[in-house]
């Protein structure tokens, strides 16, 4: 087990958790930051994005960092709307022919990254498309404490997310 006097890591999605989105026949909120109108070619999903959200991420006993496709646009949309401060962004190394075969294998792209990024760091990975694959790459290549915490797209993260991450979080490392 490795100690660590720092946070623990909470790698953190945005298409999914932050954003809700694929619900059939559910109608979403959105939510006014005082940013609107939104700038032409804005996307207009953002407006889904429940501005309790930074409050609550903020509350966490961790180091939230942007884990998503979105990249360094996410400190520049979305941490404005929620009042997250400037996170640390992972950038995505360029696909390789491991990324096929992991893909084959059911590994999410991400996990190999996020397990480098967090260099046996304790962390929490918060996303909508992981899987039992990723928890059993992630058990046998990570050598610290790791929860892969899956979110429903069509929810979002909710009180029972936070709930959970929460406790994880608070736990002796």
């Amino acid at each position: 087990m490795i100690v660590s006097a720092q946070r623990p890591l909470l790698f953190l999605d945005v298409d999914g958790p932050l954003i809700p989105f694929g619900a059939a026949t559910q109608q979403y909120p959105t939510f006014a930051t005082g940013l609107e109108p939104l700038e032409a070619g804005a996307n207009p999903l953002l407006t889904r994005i429940n501005p309790e959200h930074g409050p609550r991420l903020t509350a966490l006993p961790c180091e939230v960092v942007w884990a998503t496709t979105w990249m360094t646009d996410a400190n520049e949309c979305i941490s404005p709307r929620i009042g997250l401060p400037q996170l640390n962004v992972v950038i995505w190394p360029e696909p390789s022919d491991t990324d096929d075969q992991d893909e084959r294998e059911g590994l999410h792209w991400k996990t190999r990254a996020l397990v480098a990024w967090a260099a046996g760091r304790p962390f929490v990975w918060v996303d909508d498309e992981v899987t039992d694959a990723d928890r059993a790459w992630v058990g046998a290549h990570h050598r610290g404490h790791a929860l892969l915490h899956r979110v429903d797209p069509r929810l979002g993260l909710t009180d029972g997310d936070y709930a959970a991450l929460d406790l994880w979080l608070r736990q002796p490392f």
